[in-house]
């Protein structure tokens, strides 16, 4: 779930997980003498959570489906990493070394590969001092469909298959005749 750097996630993003959505990769970050601030890249979309003191947070995520851009500027001694989507959804996290920000855009491509009909490619521009890394997504960005798992409604049991029952529990004694007779009569309607 987690990569082996970050093992535990925090309460606050597990709370936010839907039903069935795995955590491809993390990145934990703990900046000066704040609380640690979050990256993690799902197989639905791009979470980032800033921990703040006493419980609180911030919690920002982009959907694949709503993502347009993944910039990466790595410079000599710092990089940004910023995050597009739609609806003016920008997140810039200026705290990723070199290549925690490498691993995080190429786990976003494989996402992105993992749910596109066609393949995502990143394109990298190398200069003296600096490099820049832009994923791109296709204007026609057609995905597979994740399954989201919802809870089914249990498959009606038959009206006479419930008179049956009830008669059986009549008989050893469960129920009373008062009971039974009530009982029978709603089944009956339902015929």
């Amino acid at each position: 779930m987690a990569n082996e750097e970050n093992p535990e996630l925090p309460k606050s993003v597990l709370r936010h997980l839907e039903p069935g959505e795995e955590v491809l990769f993390s990145i934990k970050k703990k900046i000066s003498v704040e609380k640690p601030k979050w990256l993690l890249i799902t197989d639905r979309r791009i979470i980032y959570l800033d921990e703040k003191l006493l419980g609180r947070y911030d919690l920002k995520a982009i959907p694949y489906q709503k993502l347009e851009q993944v910039t990466v500027k790595l410079g000599l001694v710092s990089s940004e990493f910023i995050i597009e989507g739609e609806e003016d959804v920008t997140l810039r996290l200026g705290w990723m070394n070199k290549e925690e920000a490498r691993r995080a855009i190429n786990a976003i491509k494989d996402a992105l590969n993992a749910i596109a009909v066609e393949p995502v490619s990143i394109g990298v521009n190398k200069g003296l001092t600096s490099e820049t890394w832009t994923l791109r997504k296709p204007k026609e960005f057609i995905t597979r469909t994740v399954p989201v798992q919802r809870a089914e409604a249990p498959p009606k049991e038959d009206p006479v298959e419930k008179l049956k029952k009830l008669k059986e529990l009549y008989d050893l004694g469960i129920i009373s005749q008062e009971e039974y007779e009530e009982k029978r009569r709603k089944l009956l309607e339902e015929i």
